[in-house]
């Protein structure tokens, strides 16, 4: 990924939205005195139980490994930002629920040598001492750009003889040099255990190339996949997933940019095969793991138990909350001296659809559970209209199954303002799934990516939604979690209100629950 922006204050309260903000939160610069009225006041927005980086700047999610029980999580953070200085190190959070982090500090510094910060890339555990630092060293293969920039990417290597804490650079020369190619970034390493070799999908540009290596240290280019209208393909992914019928497919994943064509800006794949040099996806367009407007740099990761022992049926994923087109508008910074926050950690699983093909399905990390600190069960409520409910909470969970005989739309006003004027709506309409933050703050001062859309089929009468609701995001998973929605909002600290909401006609709110976490 590019290097990150250096520190902007654009207000999020100019114009029509601006009201009474100054009274809502802390402003001004990111100082001790503004983070300590902010915990004074409550006026906080980090959110409640979503990854937040504990300073600073965060943006690309770096895929996390298993190591002495626990996930080793890394991230690209910016302790310079407040400065204007561009530039990030690899910082690392552990976790055993993943939904619970600790920190742990910059594991993998920048500027420690010629070749400047670094970018995207992967860890590896190398069990079988492949490369020679030891058996269990952890392998970072990730991008830098010598001489700074963003036109000269290549791959170097780190390593770790400590589990993953702390990194030696292999040197100061890269492992896998530029061809000569503006776009050569964001190495995925996984171990082919078939063919006891390591593989690397690579993003240049609108191709995925993937490159074979023995040890770490050498790669040699064997195929490219190309696909273009999404933008620059950033951050690739590549596993291997079994289905619930026994099905065992290939996935090849991207972060692109499809707004141009109308399609999201978050995380594309395609199911198909990998015979270990090559991709072959089953169709030419991809699918989207996410369709709001704010769920990039995501990566997947091995879903293991406590043992240990790998999930084949079923992985983890988690994305940055955010969008280059506004990632340095947030009141985060000011009130809370930070800008960087993550989804909520998912689980994918693949799924058979009723045309034979296949997809993957999206839902909140189990370990939720085990953080639930109230329940509010408000069980069938009908609605026909407008109904606010008895209920007020800025970070939460609430699900709820509708259900109608004659309906036109249907759904949830989140982070409702007292007066009514302010939500974010959340449900369907005619024959589609949306979620819309055009009614509260939000960071897209171009007013052009503000409502997201899935297909969503009437005939049945019934959806489920699970909505997860926290101080700058929100997350709807629609019916079996096929299509989700992540987008960035900045409601007003008082706009807490929740109502339910129906167009066309009445519908039943079936099982209608609220959660909240403390974590």
């Amino acid at each position: 990924m590019p290097e990150t922006p250096g520190i902007s204050r654009r207000s999020l309260f100019a114009g029509s939205a601006a009201g009474t903000a100054a009274t809502l939160l802390p402003t001004g610069a990111a100082t001790a005195e503004n983070k300590a009225k902010s915990v004074a006041t409550g006026a906080s927005y980090r959110a409640a139980y979503h990854f937040t980086v504990p300073d600073q700047w965060k943006n690309d999610p770096q895929r996390p490994v298993w190591i002495d029980g626990e996930y080793r999580y890394y991230y690209l953070y910016n302790a310079d930002y407040f400065t204007g200085v561009v530039g990030t190190a690899w910082r690392l959070a552990t976790t055993t629920d993943l939904v619970s982090f600790t920190d742990r500090g910059v594991a993998v510094p920048k500027d420690t040598t010629i070749n400047g910060d670094l970018w995207s890339g992967s860890a590896v555990v190398d069990t079988s001492n492949t490369a020679g630092f030891g058996a269990g060293a952890v392998v970072v293969i990730v991008t830098m750009s010598p001489g700074g920039g963003t036109d000269h990417q290549e791959q170097f290597l780190y390593y770790s003889t400590d589990g993953g804490l702390t990194f030696t650079n292999h040197g100061t020369d890269p492992v896998l040099p530029n061809p000569g190619v503006p776009d050569f970034r964001d190495p995925k390493v996984i171990r082919d255990e078939d063919q006891g070799r390591w593989v690397m999908a690579l993003a240049e540009n609108d191709k995925v190339g993937f490159y074979h290596s023995d040890d770490l240290k050498s790669w040699t280019y064997v195929s490219g996949f190309v696909h273009d209208g999404i933008g620059v393909l950033e951050c690739p992914d590549l596993f291997r997933i079994t289905a619930g019928d026994g099905t065992v497919k290939w996935v090849l994943g991207v972060s692109a940019n499809g707004k141009g064509s109308g399609l999201p800006n978050t995380y594309a794949y395609w199911t198909g095969s990998f015979d270990g040099s090559a991709f072959t996806a089953e169709a030419s367009d991809p699918q989207w793991l996410d369709h709001g407007w704010d769920w990039y740099g995501a990566v997947t990761f091995e879903k293991r138990d406590a043992s240990g022992a790998v999930d084949a049926a079923a992985r983890y994923a988690i994305g940055w909350v955010n969008n280059w087109d506004y990632a340095g508008t947030t009141p985060t910074i000011d009130c809370d001296g930070f800008n960087g926050t993550d989804s909520i950690v998912r689980e994918i699983t693949l799924k058979k659809a009723s045309d034979n093909t296949y997809y993957l399905a999206s839902r909140p990390v189990a370990g939720l559970d085990s953080h639930v600190s109230r329940t509010v069960n408000l069980g069938d409520v009908t609605v026909d209209g407008t109904k606010v409910l008895d209920y007020t909470g800025i970070s939460y969970e609430v699900t709820t199954e509708l259900s109608w005989s004659q309906l036109t739309g249907a759904g949830l006003q989140l982070r409702r303002s007292p007066d009514g004027g302010r939500h974010i709506d959340a449900g369907i309409y005619a024959d589609y799934a949306f979620l819309n933050r055009r009614n509260t703050v939000n960071a897209d001062t171009s007013g052009k990516w503000q409502e997201s859309h899935t297909p969503f089929d009437p005939s049945a009468g019934t959806v489920k939604l699970r909505i997860l609701v926290d101080r700058t995001s929100v997350e709807m998973f629609v019916d079996d979690g096929r299509y989700v929605h992540t987008s960035q909002v900045f409601p007003y600290l008082l706009d807490t209100r929740l109502a339910l909401f129906t167009i066309g006609g009445s519908a039943v709110f079936r099982n209608t629950v609220i959660r909240e976490f403390s974590v």
